[in-house]
């Protein structure tokens, strides 16, 4: 029973390998992966009736105990991330049907995302620091590919800031691993925790804190290590771009809050409260500024993904149980919601053949259901009620409130005003703006399929943040229990050591 845990990391992967085999077989590929992705979603949803009813999960792979062998391990906050990444996996290839070129189709998207997948699986569920590091460079190899696919020279220049950032952060991470186990003698997460406890000089402990949150501070693009971002991932198709956006700075994010509650909590005042602390304010302030002086869609949204990782990171700075659910709400959401915020520019870009805001407009009258769908999404994201994005904002500021932390609650409130400012000049250009005079001589995008499969993921993701929001409190005891288990982490340390 236990080998369910291995299923969402071995189906993508599989999928992967055989798209490479039918590699001149498209029609194919396609199905093999929405065939994973249905699968893997389901076994998400197996994982959750599973903990319900054992707690904790844990499979240590070929029999080997921890911390002698590599273990993977199902806990809350690693079930939930499995299970909207399954989302999303699923909404991407939906959305691929009508989206991709075939020019991409045939020269590897498909085995790339599912790879992508594949890693972006096994970093949620290992619990072993040296295989994060295999399934980072998994999940990072195959996003490089998917960044480049099309060659156009603002996706070259965008691919050379993301791949040398991205080398950095791994160089990082290695040399964080090599002097983490000099110290310890094992890299099982759970054994890492316990030993640490016996280390008499914090000072080294710190060091390599240091090391572990610059490495993945870069891959969640945290000040002030966030500059590639905004270079890169506007510059990919439109359902590259949306699955970057949905996963993979969230990736970083959830090994932060991974290690940071469970690894590394020796100095909480330095570590926390003042160097995570004062990343995520500037985080947010940086980000939601930047995606102010904006004037294209998909670069709005890209600049806005940095400013809603800092929420997340004064949340888990803060590290109180509200803070902590807060944070762990915030990520969900800000998942589905931006996301769906790049599956709807795609729609506008089919439709107008743009992403500027200058020559966007009437889109409203043209698409009523579109417009709904922004509003759902960009007003979500900007925190206004009864959207998920309020609950998870409301989650967090009451935290901040509660620590009586006057000058992050100020900064969490202006970057909020700032990011519904941002979201209504959107409306305003493209959907309340005069439609402008196309051309019948302009050229326009085609599509490989039938364009109304844009509009399944987009349905489904619009309705879910409106859901999420509606049943916060149901989602908000999820958010609860994972972080009840984040701060207690004797419960992670028993389910794997068995001590």
């Amino acid at each position: 029973m236990m080998q369910a845990v291995l299923l969402p990391i071995a189906l993508p992967m599989l999928a992967g390998a055989l798209c490479m085999v039918f590699w001149f077989q498209p029609r194919l590929q396609t199905y093999l992966s929405i065939l994973s992705a249905v699968l893997v979603m389901l076994s998400a949803v197996w994982l959750f009736a599973l903990h319900a009813e054992l707690g904790i999960l844990v499979l240590q792979l070929g029999g080997w105990q921890a911390p002698f062998g590599i273990s993977l391990v199902a806990d809350t906050l690693a079930m939930s991330m499995v299970l909207i990444a399954s989302i999303i996996y699923l909404g991407t290839l939906i959305f691929s049907l009508a989206s991709q070129s075939k020019t991409s189709l045939r020269y590897g998207y498909l085995p790339l995302l599912n790879l992508m997948v594949a890693g972006v699986m096994g970093s949620f569920l290992t619990g072993d620091i040296f295989n994060l590091y295999v399934w980072f460079e998994i999940m990072l190899i195959a996003s490089f590919g998917l960044l480049i696919l099309g060659g156009e020279k603002a996706q070259l220049r965008g691919a050379i800031k993301y791949v040398a950032m991205n080398l950095l952060s791994s160089a990082l991470f290695l040399t964080a691993i090599g002097l983490l186990y000099g110290m310890v003698g094992t890299l099982n997460m759970a054994d890492v925790a316990v030993k640490l406890q016996a280390i008499e000089d914090q000072r080294l402990i710190i060091i390599v804190s240091m090391l572990f949150m610059v490495a993945f501070g870069i891959k969640a693009a945290a000040f002030p290590l966030f500059f590639w971002l905004p270079a890169s991932y506007h510059t990919p198709a439109v359902a590259v771009s949306a699955v970057f956006a949905g996963l993979l700075t969230k990736v970083g994010v959830y090994v932060l809050f991974r290690f940071y509650t469970l690894i590394f909590t020796q100095d909480l005042d330095f570590t926390h409260h003042s160097i995570l602390l004062w990343a995520g304010i500037l985080t947010m302030v940086i980000g939601v500024l930047g995606a102010a002086a904006q004037m294209s869609i998909r670069r709005i949204l890209s600049v806005h993904i940095i400013s809603q990782i800092g929420y997340m990171l004064v949340a888990l700075a803060i590290f109180s149980p509200l803070a902590i659910a807060g944070g762990i709400f915030y990520i969900i959401h800000n998942i589905v919601v931006k996301t769906n915020l790049f599956f709807i520019s795609g729609i506008i870009y089919y439709q107008r053949g743009s992403y500027e805001l200058k020559k966007l407009g009437g889109l409203y009258k043209d698409s009523p259901w579109l417009a709904i769908f922004f509003l759902l999404s960009a007003l979500s994201l900007a925190g206004l009620p009864p959207l998920s994005g309020f609950f998870a904002k409301f989650i967090v500021i009451s935290a901040i409130v509660a620590e009586r932390d006057w000058w992050t609650l100020f900064f969490a409130v202006a970057v909020s005003l700032l990011t519904l400012f941002s979201m209504l000049k959107i409306w305003s250009y493209a959907f309340w703006g005069k439609k402008p005079e196309i051309s019948e001589d302009s050229p326009m995008p085609r599509l490989t399929g039938q364009a109304y499969w844009m509009w399944v993921p987009v349905t489904f993701l619009a309705v879910t943040s409106l859901g999420m929001g509606l049943a916060a409190e149901f989602f908000f005891q999820y958010a609860q229990q994972a972080a009840y288990e984040l701060l207690h982490p004797h419960h992670y340390i028993q389910a794997v050591l068995g001590e």
